[in-house]
């Protein structure tokens, strides 16, 4: 069976770490499988939050990997704001320490009104003159493009001017309902710009790719034609072989950053009224954070006197990170509380799964994340403002812990290995490349 070519444009790729970069790496870890040969397209030099060289070796020798220049105006809004040069950008109005609220605020209303889609606009015009040419000399059968940054989108978009190519777009969050648009201070031409190139991908792809149904149903009156979900997920490879160990500790980690939506007040508070209330609890707790942390974390932390119980670190290789959360008593999963709270699935939730450590989340209680809880019994929602739901799942774990009970059972949870979804999106590339 003849081999196929699959070019895959994205701004995220290792050294890059975070979730960002876990989706698609994972899709070219396993495409070879079903026949296809993935080219990937992405920058030489990109702002990326974190350095993850572990991820380096889930790329398959035989990838071909193309790295392009890139410049972006983040230099200068570091200079602005009075950030050191060498420290990195954070995704989604994530803020470690305290910055001039005057300039902060005017740089927010500078990004989102002069640079749309996002300030990586500038990697669209030589991406497209570079891969105008690469296309004519190596051919593909398909194109990927991965967002956001939803600017990736726009280099395909261009091409198609020139090939008649088949175009897969990936929405891995969303364009104009993602959680922080609102804190964007667009001006109504801003807005409509970004309606307008939003619907203008949406309608010049063959087909697109959300990462659950929420999203799907959002967008699906934008589109050509319905789109088409696949989830995010987990790399077994991650999980096997490891040693359960249980913390002797009652420990309940969470993995991944967390900016100031996600950052629950409802969990500090419940902690620190069940530690009142039970000296047990207050001896064996520890909380793990391992992640970018915004500053409202270590106020609402320092608020509550919970800092001795605390434990951050700000990254981790991938590669360590199963371990932790197979030795942990509780994981918990806070879903950001913005209007699009309902189509959040984090990149964790599937990590979290895949260790069979029972899960507590903050969220809609009609969520897809919840929906994917309830389904395998890994855990539950608890609804934003349900302080006696979240005590009384934090305690029937704690009982758990005195009694040295580590068992947990999830169930189906394969459907949502990275191999198997990868088995998903080579079907819809393949039936993408024949209808076009």
């Amino acid at each position: 069976m003849k081999r196929k070519k699959v070019l895959i444009i994205t701004y995220y790729w290792p050294p890059s770490g975070g979730a960002g970069v876990q989706r698609w790496l994972k899709f070219t870890k396993y495409l070879p499988e079903y026949g296809w040969d993935p080219i990937i397209y992405t920058p030489e030099n990109p702002e990326a939050p974190v350095e993850d060289l572990s991820l380096l070796n889930d790329i398959p020798k035989t990838v071909t990997v193309i790295k392009r220049p890139i410049w972006e105006p983040y230099h200068l809004y570091k200079k602005f704001i009075g950030m050191d040069q060498n420290e990195n950008i954070n995704a989604g109005f994530l803020t470690e320490h305290k910055k001039p609220r005057k300039k902060e605020d005017f740089s927010i209303w500078i990004r989102g009104n002069f640079f749309i889609p996002d300030a990586r606009k500038y990697w669209i015009r030589p991406s497209v003159k570079f891969l105008k040419n690469y296309l004519t000399q190596n051919p593909v059968d398909i194109i990927v493009s991965t967002g956001p940054p939803h600017s990736m989108h726009l280099i395909p978009l261009k091409l198609k001017k020139y090939f008649n190519i088949p175009w897969v777009v990936d929405f891995r969050d969303p364009w104009i309902n993602i959680d922080f648009y609102q804190q964007l201070k667009l001006t109504s031409w801003a807005h409509t710009k970004h309606t307008q190139l939003e619907k203008k991908v949406l309608r010049g792809a063959d087909n697109v790719i959300v990462v659950g149904p929420t999203m799907g149903s959002y967008l699906k009156q934008k589109c050509r034609q319905e789109p088409q979900v696949i989830p995010n997920g987990f790399d077994h490879c991650n999980f096997e072989g490891i040693k359960i160990k249980p913390d002797s500790t009652f420990t309940i980690s969470h993995v991944g950053s967390m900016n100031k939506d996600r950052n629950l007040e409802l969990f500090w508070k419940c902690i620190a009224e069940l530690t009142d209330h039970n000296q047990d609890l207050l001896r064996a707790l520890k909380i793990k954070l391992v992640g970018k942390l915004d500053v409202s974390v270590s106020e609402h932390i320092q608020f509550y006197g919970l800092e001795k119980y605390v434990e951050k670190q700000s990254y981790l290789p991938h590669d360590q990170i199963a371990p932790l959360l197979m030795n942990s008593w509780l994981l918990y999963l806070p879903i950001n509380n913005t209007p699009n709270s309902k189509s959040i699935q984090t990149g964790k939730l599937f990590e979290y799964l895949a260790s069979n450590r029972p899960i507590v989340g903050v969220g809609p209680s009609d969520g897809d994340a919840a929906h994917i809880l309830l389904k395998t019994g890994a855990g539950k929602m608890i609804d934003y403002h349900d302080s006696e739901g979240l005590k009384t799942m934090i305690m029937k774990q704690f009982h758990n812990y005195m009694r040295h009970d580590f068992n947990w059972e999830s169930r189906d949870i394969q459907q949502y290995s990275r191999k198997a979804l990868t088995g998903m999106l080579s079907k819809i590339l393949t039936d993408t490349k024949t209808a076009s």
